[in-house]
């Protein structure tokens, strides 16, 4: 099989335990712990090559790929640090609305210092590399900055993979250029692995299910990392807060009134780094109208708890274009995505993924 090489926007915890993992599972055998799909499609994790990267941190700038995934401030648990002289220079990408002023308040080494350069030309750098698609890994609220790349993605002929809560794919005028040049999108909004929002969603479907009506619901998540640091600024939260309300809410019949439903990040914490705590708690009636509680909490690395999921979402993109699909890829992005164009239950969408694999559904 050949190579699916892609792009990264923001070589942050989520590059780093990619890459980490790509190489980790380069060499496996057949199933091995944590991926859903070792062979996908005839593509392996191996094959996957990075061919450029850009990001705006002085640390990062100018660097090779190698040394910045290790860079501060990422602060991931490395798990494989036997990583290959990629020959891959980081670019500066445009700011724009990337970092939020706020973050200048803060310890350096948890924060981003801007790099004073002119940014590339990311369409330019885009076609020269040979990318395939890229990777949209910006800080929450990074608006503008993530449509500037949408639109890169869109000049340049490269597929598009919207990690972030910025909506690109579940918006029908972006989703309308993508279909109309016919390159590939998924998004929006990645759901881990085993993460908050789909622990949430498979509760609140267990609810429904069992016929145990859903009262009221909390979900509070609280880290170290850059992301939560991020998130301090309230003001670049609304997109992620219905990013992932919306998640939740598409598991109910009838959806929850504002007032009993919280769902969003709560609060960070420096020395948990790249640990993710999350809280929920859900109140329902059962038989008899009796009440019942559920709480849960979940601890787990926030960035390789995507990394899994972000490797099927690349090699389904690479089986779209060998397959010259483009638009949106609705069973992709429903299984891996927290706002994908169309909800589905997270078993209708794993069923759909592995008809897309076999070619028996067309996206």
């Amino acid at each position: 099989m050949s190579k699916v090489r892609i792009a990264i926007a923001g070589v942050g915890n989520c590059a780093s335990a990619l890459l980490q993992g790509i190489e980790m599972y380069k060499n496996s055998t057949e199933n091995p712990i944590g991926l859903m799909h070792y062979d996908l499609g005839g593509y392996k994790p191996g094959d996957i090559e990075v061919v450029a990267a850009f990001d705006v941190d002085k640390r990062k700038v100018g660097k090779k790929l190698k040394e910045a995934i290790f860079a501060k401030p990422n602060c991931t648990t490395v798990f494989f640090d036997q990583l290959p002289e990629y020959p891959v220079q980081v670019q500066m990408g445009p700011v724009l609305d990337g970092v939020s002023e706020h973050m200048a308040d803060y310890d350096p080494d948890k924060s981003f210092v801007v790099a004073g350069r002119e940014p590339c030309d990311v369409v330019r750098v885009l076609k020269e590399s040979g990318a395939e698609m890229l990777i949209n890994y910006l800080p929450v609220g990074s608006e503008e900055a993530v449509r500037f790349y949408a639109e890169a993605c869109l000049e340049a002929g490269v597929g598009f993979i919207n990690a972030m809560p910025v909506f690109i794919a579940s918006d029908e005028q972006w989703a309308k250029k993508f279909r109309d040049k016919n390159i590939p999108l998924i998004g929006d909004d990645v759901k881990s692995q085993v993460g908050a929002t789909i622990i949430h969603r498979v509760l609140t479907k267990l609810f429904e299910n069992r016929g145990v009506i859903l009262d009221r619901t909390y979900q509070l998540n609280f880290g170290g990392n850059t992301d939560f640091l991020n998130m301090l600024n309230r003001s670049r939260l609304k997109s992620k807060k219905k990013s992932k309300t919306q998640s939740v809410q598409a598991e109910l019949k009838t959806a929850l009134a504002d007032d009993n439903i919280h769902i969003g990040p709560s609060d960070y914490i420096p020395w948990l780094n790249d640990n993710k705590i999350c809280h929920i708690r859900m109140e329902g009636r059962g038989f008899g109208h009796v009440p019942l509680t559920v709480d849960v909490k979940l601890s787990v690395e926030d960035a390789p708890n995507s990394g899994g999921v972000m490797i099927d979402a690349i090699r389904c993109m690479k089986l779209a274009l060998d397959r010259q699909t483009g638009g949106i890829l609705s069973s992709i992005s429903a299984y891996t995505m927290k706002s994908p164009p169309i909800q589905y239950t997270d078993s209708e969408a794993r069923k759909m993924v592995e008809e897309f694999i076999e070619g028996r559904r067309e996206r």
